[in-house]
């Protein structure tokens, strides 16, 4: 392939035979800089907030502007795989995160640290994707197939708790800027070792074209959207500003809706929305998402602010959650085949919810063992499980050529619906805090509460909504075996 990195002249024939599983080394270890990247920064917020003097809603969107591009531009990033060359989108966007993460390093004040967050998530947008499809592309069946998933299960796993731990310790000890210099060593392992470029699904002279219009529209109409929740507490929620907001951002999607019905070749085909079982994944997962990616905001903060924990003794106290959710993650499979799909989906919901109305009864003199240790067990464990089994139902009954597309739709929903989520809660946490009758900590707490609380009901809806999900009959043992893994965990 023109274009490829000088290493990426491998013998593909020796890795197709799954002989050689050297070139997942380099592809996994971008995808597990590209999970610890999301959690390395929860744990250094307050740090980054009295660092750079930023207000509630700025903070907010240190977090939202990564999760934000990159659940936008998920599959516009795999898109670009299949049309650029998957070595060579790999081998730039790879290079251009670890670019992005020095900026964040360095960054003097808000405006520019949530820029270069914003850019690391179009990076990881597109380095996500061609890192998996290269890794399907290398090894298409057999042992070095079943290995090279499960090696992608365990560094998303592991990419998530590293980061936990990493977070605290580098907080502490260097300062919050040191969380996004963390990125840079394994940046540059995986650009240096042996890896191999995959071949492009389609001939150069035959590429597919790209939807630039589609990836800008629903970009465009996601970001509106949660601009206008996050000013929610500044200007009401009926105010011109947050309304216009919102309907700008509705007509966008509408937009984009109609360009993807008349493209040839369309971000997301409308037409698997046919399909009950991708319509009800990816309806929970935005539910779900929302409750998840505030939940990783907000209890850092409560930690730290109100409890008094150190960065470092907030991670090692996150460390039960993360290894809760890798567990569930693992035993999916086993308890499906068991008690099927819904059933299973149900009750990892419904642990989730439980949980996280635990949280939302904190107190300003709470204990670890005594108040958090329990739901935070409960949620990991809920959402292991919610999280594989969403996307196992969202590609059930896909045609193998769109299960990526419907693989990447659920993660993309996942992504954008958090970060709206967080903007929501994060106006309502903030709306109770200021409306507290006790000032300091105790009117932060009861804001952390009603996130919380709000975050349970997302999750209960979600649950309610799964009881009536499809009963594929297949998807106990079909569906847990073959859908891709999760671009982010």
């Amino acid at each position: 392939m023109r274009g490829s990195a000088p290493w990426a002249s491998a013998a593909s024939s020796t890795v197709q035979a799954g002989s050689d599983l050297r070139p997942l080394l380099s592809l996994a270890l971008a995808q597990f800089v590209v999970v610890m990247n999301t959690s390395v920064v929860n744990i250094a917020l307050p740090s980054i907030r009295l660092g750079l003097g930023l207000s509630p809603v700025e903070l907010t969107w240190v977090i939202n502007a990564y999760v934000l591009a990159f659940g936008g531009l998920l599959l516009a990033g795999g898109r670009a795989a299949d049309v650029f060359g998957r070595s060579r989108v790999f081998t730039v966007s790879l290079a251009a995160f670890g670019v992005t993460s020095l900026g964040a390093a360095v960054a003097p004040g808000a405006g520019f640290l949530i820029a270069f967050r914003g850019l690391q998530g179009i990076a990881a947008a597109v380095l996500s994707p061609a890192a998996l499809s290269i890794a399907l592309t290398l090894y298409p069946k057999g042992h070095a197939r079943s290995v090279a998933l499960a090696v992608w299960g365990v560094v998303s796993g592991a990419g998530g708790a590293a980061g936990v731990i990493a977070g605290g310790m580098l907080t502490t000890t260097f300062g919050w800027r040191s969380v996004f210099v963390a990125a840079l060593p394994f940046v540059g392992l995986s650009l240096v070792m042996p890896s191999s470029q995959g071949t492009s699904s389609t001939e150069s002279s035959d590429r597919p074209t790209f939807d630039v219009l589609g990836a800008v529209l629903v970009t465009g109409a996601l970001g509106l959207l949660t601009f206008s929740l996050a000013g929610i507490t500044h200007h009401g929620w009926l105010s011109t500003r947050t309304m216009g907001l919102f309907v700008i951002g509705a007509l966008l999607l509408v937009a984009f809706v109609e360009v993807e019905r008349r493209s040839m070749a369309p971000l997301v085909r409308l037409g698997l929305f046919a399909n009950p079982s991708v319509r009800f994944a990816n309806a929970a997962m935005t539910l779900v998402g929302g409750a998840w990616l505030a939940l990783f905001f907000f209890l850092p903060l409560y930690q730290q602010q109100v409890l008094g924990y150190s960065a470092l003794r907030t991670g090692l106290t996150q460390l039960p959650l993360a290894v809760a959710i890798m567990v569930a993650s693992t035993q999916v499979r086993r308890i499906t085949v068991r008690l099927g799909a819904r059933t299973t989906l149900v009750g990892g919901l419904v642990l989730l919810t439980v949980g996280l109305a635990g949280f939302s009864r904190i107190r300003v003199d709470a204990t670890f063992l005594g108040h958090l240790l329990g739901p935070s067990l409960l949620v990991g464990l809920g959402l292991g499980v919610a999280f594989v089994e969403l996307t196992s139902l969202g590609t059930h009954g896909v045609a193998p050529a769109e299960s990526g597309l419907a693989s990447g739709l659920v993660n993309a929903t996942r992504q954008c619906g958090g970060a709206m989520g967080l903007a929501l809660l994060v106006s309502l946490a903030a709306s109770r805090t200021g409306s507290a009758a006790e000032p300091g900590v105790a009117a932060l707490t009861e804001g952390y509460r009603t996130a919380f609380l709000a975050a349970s009901v997302l999750t209960g809806v979600a649950t309610l909504l799964a009881l009536r999900a499809p009963r594929p009959t297949a998807l106990s043992t079909s569906a847990v075996d073959n859908h891709e893994p999760s671009q982010h965990p």
